[in-house]
């Protein structure tokens, strides 16, 4: 089975709210659509999101990254070279970890079909089955309220709550959301980076005092103050999951060796595809270090491949993959079933992806 194509595509997918976060607001998915075509007809999908603001890459980047740097080292090889191909990937270039992941989870896809087995089969086959949080954005403390309780209407019942706008609201809305929801739902925030260390101590502090029972907070400090972050987690009284501070497998063991978390975030945008997140995962089974799997504002493509590694790991537990969910339309055809909260990975071979519904991709000349 050899490469014969690379063609790039660009799909929009209008979101059903508007999405907010301390760093950006969004209000529809532009991915940059991978397929790898073969010699044998198979074809093998991959896409990425632009976020600039977290990895640095946008469109134009992705896109450039993909057709001057990585096609050319894959173009004619055989995926008999597997292990070599994926290593080409990751040094065609340094960075542009977006535009590395849609062509790694687009050989995995590839690799899946030529021997005629689901990826997450092939990666460890725990389970079939798992459940998403769903995203809160960070809004008015009556308007999170509502956004709340619509989610739990669905029923969803963990809460991914975005917190960092105005720091001293933070309380107020976790607040707000705690008495929209009750006890019995599970609340993790986001601060994106938003406190410097002291701060996010009292605010998680205050947070836990006031009985808001937060799960964990998902990068309080920004990516490169570690020591910040180390001190969160010795000092505050909610467990710490690092998230943007997490690009590569060195990143995550970096933060395990020195405690600087108590859990590491994967994302398959971060850290160049699932090769490396595997790496992640096997750093995290040695240091017994419990991951959570995430997205980007991302279409269904690429959170597939998050759900094929999700469904293959158990040092997984704790799965954000709503990004499908909280578009208002869903243009990929095949892969895992989203049902709210309820995620079913595909049985087919590969990733299960079979196609977009017609027009909607704006494939590049």
């Amino acid at each position: 089975m050899k490469i014969t194509q690379v063609r790039l595509g660009r799909i929009s997918t209008p979101l059903r709210v508007p999405f907010k976060t301390a760093l950006r607001t969004v209000n529809s998915v532009e991915d940059v659509i991978v397929e790898l075509h073969t010699d044998t007809g198979a074809v093998g999908y991959g896409e990425a999101p632009p976020t600039g603001v977290i990895t640095g890459d946008t469109a134009g980047a992705i896109i450039g990254a993909i057709q001057d740097h990585i096609a050319p080292a894959i173009l004619g090889r055989d995926l008999d070279e597997f292990e070599d191909l994926t290593a080409a990937v990751q040094k065609a270039l340094v960075h542009n970890t977006s535009a590395k992941a849609a062509v790694d989870m687009a050989l995995w896809d590839l690799l899946g079909q030529k021997y005629n087995a689901p990826v997450y089969r092939m990666l460890g086959g725990a389970r079939k089955n798992i459940v998403t949080d769903i995203t809160i954005s960070v809004n008015p403390p009556e308007e999170m309220a509502r956004d709340a309780r619509t989610a739990i209407a669905r029923g969803y019942d963990c809460l991914k709550v975005k917190v960092g706008i105005d720091p001293e609201l933070d309380v107020a809305r976790l607040a707000a959301v705690r008495e929209a929801v009750g006890k019995d739902v599970c609340i993790r925030i986001d601060a994106n980076q938003a406190w410097n260390a002291k701060q996010a101590v009292r605010i998680l502090n205050q947070m836990q005092d006031k009985g808001l029972d937060i799960e964990f907070v998902e990068q309080p400090v920004p990516a490169a103050d570690l020591e910040g972050m180390q001190y969160v987690t010795r000092h505050a009284d909610v467990p710490v999951l690092a998230d943007e501070s997490v690009f590569s497998p060195a990143d995550a063991l970096k933060i395990m060796q020195t405690g600087a978390a108590d859990l590491v975030n994967i994302k398959l945008m971060k850290c160049g595809g699932i090769t490396n997140a595997l790496r992640i995962a096997a750093a995290a089974e040695v240091y017994s270090v419990q991951c959570m799997i995430g997205c980007m504002l991302e279409a269904k493509v690429s959170v597939n491949a998050a759900v094929e590694l999700a469904c293959a790991k158990k040092i997984i537990t704790k799965i954000d993959l709503d990004g499908p969910v909280l578009c208002s339309e869903d243009h990929i055809l095949g892969g895992a079933v989203f049902n709210e909260k309820n995620i079913t990975v595909s049985d087919a071979p590969g990733m299960g992806i079979e196609g977009f519904v017609p027009g909607k991709v704006n494939y590049l000349a």
